[in-house]
């Protein structure tokens, strides 16, 4: 990656069950391209992917705030985004960022924190397949392709499209704030 976000504090939300990649690799791609990847979850300790990936909460939901932060990545996995979105604290979280015109990561499941949020009306996204629905219900234009940018609202679908993902969320943390990044 060229992209250079030195400096740049980037929130990771999840829970336990994420989808262990879709943390660990673009938390990596951060930290390469300079970046401090915070994470911040709805208690403190530590969360455990599905595949066992045990990592240290940074900050807690209730503690954090977007105003701290230049990004926000939404890792998937089932049950990390079923959980997450039923805490008002991560909607509301995850909602500051886009009333802030901030970059948003989101992978696989992790839609539906922002379907919760109420975010996706009319914004181009990707998914896994599964969510289609839910996108198209809550108004976004869904469409399947590995990686979709809107605004700076960056979306995938799988792990297999962490490459991609990964540089594009990297390029838009860069270009920093976006006038049609809102709710």
């Amino acid at each position: 990656m060229t992209e250079n976000i030195s400096g740049k504090k980037v929130a990771f939300l999840l829970t336990d069950g994420f989808e262990d990649a879709e943390l660990t690799s673009p938390w990596q791609a951060v930290t390469e391209a300079g970046g401090i990847p915070t994470l911040v979850a709805p208690s403190s300790g530590e969360v455990t992917g599905k595949n066992g990936h045990t990592q240290g909460v940074d900050q807690t939901v209730a503690d954090a705030s977007a105003d701290a932060f230049d990004a926000l990545v939404l890792p998937g996995g089932v049950v990390n985004a079923d959980n997450i979105r039923m805490e008002q604290g991560a909607v509301s979280f995850a909602r500051s960022f886009f009333e802030q015109h901030k970059p948003v990561g989101v992978i696989c499941h992790g839609p539906w924190l922002l379907i919760e949020a109420d975010v996706v009306r009319g914004r181009q996204m990707t998914s896994f397949a599964s969510l289609q629905t839910d996108l198209k219900n809550a108004g976004a234009d869904w469409v399947d392709e590995e990686v979709v940018v809107d605004s700076g609202l960056v979306s995938s679908r799988t792990p297999d499209d962490l490459p991609a993902f990964n540089a594009k969320l990297v390029e838009e943390i860069a270009e920093g704030e976006h006038s049609g990044q809102t709710v």
